[in-house]
């Protein structure tokens, strides 16, 4: 190990997404994570986008302010850089500027980031607990959904065998098939055979499938919290637990005649995110089914792990291992 790559960093990584916007608050040594700690609003940016294409400006405002307390939180850890990044629901919005400009005011550097730059983030987070084992990643956003296959050994740069971004997310889903509260079972029908097209369309495209698949994000975690009735939340209990097509079928009958209200009172579930609970366990069960598997691995490392492992890549003077050389803002 080297001088430069001995050096522990703090850094913040924030990541605005379609439903949540996520600050991790990390010491780094190189790509690796020592520890790290996170911190998530339900600020559901991506209200309305799927349908008018702009920004709402009241989502806007519950975003920034989530970013004004995460900047202030990045200071007092004693973080030096931060890297912010927008996903799926900036990439729609015709307005980003709406948001972007002040998120430069704070300080910060925001990124709109494909999705294939997403999904390669994403699985460098992941693959720190799976060394050189071939995997599927899927991370179901609000917007968007993200699964990319291969492998990756430390110190070599990553090796994947295909990756794309498809426009399945529960925000996007509810918006355009689960609108009533609750949905009629036909739109439930509907909506899970426009995510099968789309889901087996990829996996057609994977000729041998890997034994794991791994689910990141919202979704995942708040069904496995759902399975176990965990309240409070307890992400190491969480993190690498099976989630069986079982489980997720169960939860979806529990969710299907139910209004949003009463989504919210059962137990494992934020109530912010009840609204788009349903959609999202219809798009896991899917892609479960499309896939072939009777379960997968959550994970709770995601993008932010990713970002935060690059972050330190790029400070230790090495090249990014995601092939992407991110733009930091020093604090």
């Amino acid at each position: 190990m080297t001088g430069r790559e001995a050096v522990v960093r703090r850094v913040a990584a924030i990541d605005l997404g379609t439903v949540s916007s996520r600050l991790s608050l990390a010491e780094v040594r190189g790509g690796d994570v020592l520890c790290a700690r996170k911190h998530t609003e339900i600020t559901d940016l991506g209200q309305g986008v799927d349908a008018t294409g702009r920004f709402d400006k009241e989502a806007v405002r519950r975003v920034v302010d989530a970013c004004t307390a995460f900047v202030r939180e990045a200071r007092a850890f004693g973080a030096t850089h931060t890297l912010c990044t927008l996903t799926s629901a900036a990439r729609d919005a015709e307005n980003a500027d709406m948001l972007l400009g002040p998120l430069r005011e704070l300080g910060l550097v925001p990124q709109i980031i494909p999705g294939e730059t997403e999904a390669r983030l994403t699985f460098f987070g992941v693959a720190h607990d799976f060394p050189a084992e071939r995997i599927a990643v899927a991370d179901s956003g609000g917007g968007s959904t993200e699964i990319a296959v291969g492998a990756w050994k430390p110190g070599s740069p990553l090796e994947l065998e295909r990756v794309q971004s498809l426009n399945i997310g529960c925000r996007r889903v509810t918006d355009r098939f689960l609108a009533g509260d609750p949905p009629a079972g036909g739109s439930i029908l509907a909506a899970g055979r426009w995510v099968r097209e789309q889901f087996t369309a990829y996996w057609e495209a994977v000729p041998v499938r890997p034994d794991r698949l791994v689910a990141v994000g919202g979704t995942a975690t708040t069904l496995v919290a759902m399975t176990h009735e965990l309240e409070p939340y307890d992400p190491a209990f969480v993190h690498l637990r099976a989630l069986t097509a079982t489980e997720i079928e169960r939860q979806i009958d529990s969710m299907r005649k139910l209004a949003v209200d009463r989504i919210a009172q059962l137990p494992g579930i934020q109530a912010k995110r009840a609204p788009v609970m349903l959609a999202g366990a219809v798009i896991l069960r899917e892609l479960l089914r499309t896939g072939g598997y009777d379960k997968l691995t959550v994970s709770e490392n995601s993008l932010l792990a990713g970002a935060a492992s690059t972050m330190g890549e790029v400070l230790a003077g090495e090249r990014p291992s995601v092939g992407w050389n991110p733009e930091l803002a020093e604090l």
